[in-house]
């Protein structure tokens, strides 16, 4: 197991390979900083860059469990930290009416037996240290972001009946931002930033090599530049993530594709684009010969 006191970046790099996750230096860096400062890290970038799939990486790197809190609009405190288990303080009080004094029985029913942890307390109450995945933070209000100023700075967090619950081990906290809205400077002075963008031709047919090694090097060097070419040469309103990219290049694997056709990209496109608008987009810029033609120009 990897310690994390003693972690080198060359280290970490080779951990990230062996996990199969290309990263470089500037990738690398940024996680190696936030890792050693036990600050977290804030990775912003488009959709399907590979932003969640680092904190994935990071709990196999360290053995250890990955606690997500999915943030979604109206997402708040009950919801993100605990709440106390209604239902079953009812039925408890119905059980015991008469039989205790009331003070005793309010006492007893604000403990942990009827708490309901959610992901930051879970987190918090680890028994070891753990990955924190706080995804999407960018789709909660200013509001939430302040909620979470305490638990990310102190890594603790105060519940009126039970005290004041302080980690034993911090976690490894990674938030990801897909840019639907800025984050507030007070979020942002907690952590350690990283940018994530799309990946350029050659680090992407690295990412075919590893995750779909049967690919031909020819195969790969063309599917990396269909999937360059569109996200930068469409103005599309969701532009083909590396995941697509992989389905796309497993698909191709699947009628024994040798190089790109096409057909291949007719019959295929929509694993790529996932929008109406951008299917009737491409068929009306570019299209499947247009597309292969314009690789082919680039090589």
């Amino acid at each position: 197991m990897i310690d994390i006191k003693n972690l080198t970046i060359t280290q970490l790099q080779s951990a990230f390979e062996k996990a199969q996750y290309i990263a470089e230096e500037e990738i690398i860096i940024p996680v190696y900083l936030s890792l050693k400062l036990e600050k977290p890290l804030l990775i912003t970038g488009a959709p399907g860059v590979g932003k969640t799939e680092i904190a994935k990486v990071l709990a196999r790197v360290f053995h250890t469990d990955l606690i997500r809190l999915q943030c979604y609009e109206g997402l708040d405190e009950s919801k993100a930290l605990y709440e106390w288990n209604y239902q079953k303080q009812l039925i408890k009080i119905q059980l015991v009416k008469g039989s205790a004094p009331e003070e005793l029985i309010e006492r007893n029913l604000f403990s942990r037996e009827y708490l309901l942890e959610r992901p930051l307390l879970r987190a918090i109450q680890a028994p070891k240290k753990v990955v924190l995945l706080i995804d999407e933070i960018d789709k909660t209000d200013e509001e939430f972001e302040a909620f979470l100023f305490e638990v990310l700075s102190d890594f603790q967090v105060s519940i009126p009946e039970l005290g004041t619950i302080v980690a034993e081990h911090i976690p490894i906290v990674v938030l990801t931002n897909n840019g639907e809205r800025e984050i507030s400077d007070g979020l942002k002075r907690r952590c350690v930033y990283l940018y994530i963008d799309f990946p350029s031709i050659q680090k992407e047919i690295k990412i075919i090599k590893t995750k779909v090694p049967e690919t031909s090097d020819l195969l790969a060097w063309e599917v990396a530049s269909a999937v360059h070419y569109l996200r930068h040469h469409l103005e599309l309103k969701k532009k083909p993530s590396i995941s697509e990219t992989l389905d796309f290049t497993r698909a191709l694997n699947l009628f024994d594709a040798e190089r790109l056709k096409p057909d291949h990209v007719k019959q295929m496109i929509n694993l790529l684009l996932k929008d109406k608008e951008d299917i009737d987009l491409f068929y009306e810029e570019l299209g499947p010969q247009r597309l292969v033609e314009a690789i082919k120009e680039t090589k």
